[in-house]
């Protein structure tokens, strides 16, 4: 029998379709809990830890008000050319609300956005390069036809020297943190589709894939050789995990057959050169799995992140779990949004037990899907019955 493992050897040896002493409970994510800490990631760490959870560390560790341009994609930062030069302005519209329009002047021409403001928009007068709140919002997406990609070369511009710099000494210093506190050392992120969805709004890239899929092809080259460029990067650390999130590449935003033809090919290079610098490599998505899962097998990826039985559409966890037997890991088992953050004792104890059953105990790691946001008294409660709970059965 295993026993006292660490969080980081519990991670490890779960990774690896190893026995553990029990199955181990890490939040994806627990924004409620990191703001209250400053949106310090090593004190959400230690933080964690103390909650009795598997806690890790993620690196590059810049917190969302330090990425304004790039708030919903983690790590290195999102340069541009340096003759690139922005304009933003505000137009005032009578009985609506004002859009904001914003123009990236590059040396091979302008691109151009336009967002109507809501009521919810989280950015002032600012409009971020990508972001999730600009996509429902967004009257004219940056990029909308083939012309445009030769401008977008000057917007993804591979870290520089001094971001280089930067990410190095913060690797050592998180290597010496995760060391002292036996934790596992994560890195990303990655991206893909979601990338090529911020640039051209979701209804658009939809009908683009259908009408013009070569198009999108030669986007997602573009964005796949950068991403390639801040991988090489992150994994120098090293890193014991790779993230990339892939909330948009599930069959609810894309097809099957562009999955195989487009998003594959590109995954695969990916997951390729994690596993050359040592790593192993998590995907996220949380919904619109179960027509992908055979790609996720040949992609060779080693975790699913995001297995929400409640929120998901197309999840089919005895699917999941019998195809991808001492193959694939799976993360995740319990909606945070609903379960945690809205329900009852006894729907949170149901969830947590069903989530152990159904996907435990060797090759799962349990944890809320996705994120933990909502800082009421419920939600707190809720997790400590989480915990409790988890505890109970491991």
């Amino acid at each position: 029998m295993v026993t006292s493992l660490s969080s980081r050897e519990r991670f490890q040896r779960t990774f690896n379709f190893l026995s553990v002493d029990h199955v181990p409970c890490s939040f994806m994510s627990f924004s409620a809990l990191r703001r209250r800490l400053g949106e310090n990631l090593y004190e959400l760490s230690l933080a964690e830890k103390r909650l009795g959870l598997d806690a890790f560390l993620f690196i590059p560790t810049a917190s969302r008000p330090q990425r304004p341009d790039h708030p919903d994609l983690r790590g290195l930062p999102v340069r541009y050319h340096s003759e690139v030069v922005l304009k933003e302005w505000k137009e005032q519209v009578i009985n609506n609300f004002p859009i904001i329009h914003k123009e990236y002047v590059t040396p091979a021409g302008s691109l151009e956005t336009s967002v109507r403001l809501s009521d919810d928009w989280p950015h002032g007068d600012h409009i971020p390069f990508i972001d999730d709140y600009q996509i429902p919002r967004s009257i004219k997406p940056l990029i909308t036809q083939l012309t445009e990609v030769d401008k977008l070369q000057y917007l993804l511009i591979p870290p520089q020297e001094d971001d280089i710099i930067k990410f190095q000494a913060e690797a050592r210093e998180a290597h010496s943190f995760v060391k002292q506190n036996d934790l596992l050392l994560v890195g990303g992120w990655g991206v893909g589709m979601d990338m090529a969805y911020w640039l051209c709004g979701m209804q658009n890239l939809m009908m683009l894939i259908i009408e013009q899929p070569d198009f999108i092809a030669e986007l997602l080259e573009m964005i796949h050789i950068w991403n390639m460029k801040r991988m090489n990067i992150v994994l120098s650390a090293p890193v014991d995990l790779y993230l990339r999130r892939a909330w948009y590449e599930g069959c609810d935003f894309t097809t099957p057959r562009f999955y195989r033809n487009h998003i594959l090919p590109r995954l695969k290079r990916e997951v390729d050169l994690a596993h050359e610098h040592g790593a192993k490599f998590g995907y996220i998505c949380s919904s619109g799995t179960k027509p992908m899962l055979d790609y996720y097998i040949e992609a060779g990826i080693d975790v699913l992140i995001g297995i929400d039985p409640v929120q998901g559409t197309h999840t089919d966890i005895p699917l999941l779990k019998s195809k991808f037997d001492k193959r694939i890991c799976l993360w995740g088992g319990v909606s945070g949004a609903v379960t945690v953050e809205q329900g009852n004792e006894q729907d949170v104890r149901r969830a947590v037990r069903e989530a152990i059953t159904d996907m435990g105990p060797e090759g799962f790691v349990l944890s809320p899907v996705d994120n933990i946001t909502v800082d009421e008294q419920l939600t707190w409660q809720n997790i400590d019955i989480f915990i409790d709970e988890w505890r109970k059965n491991w």
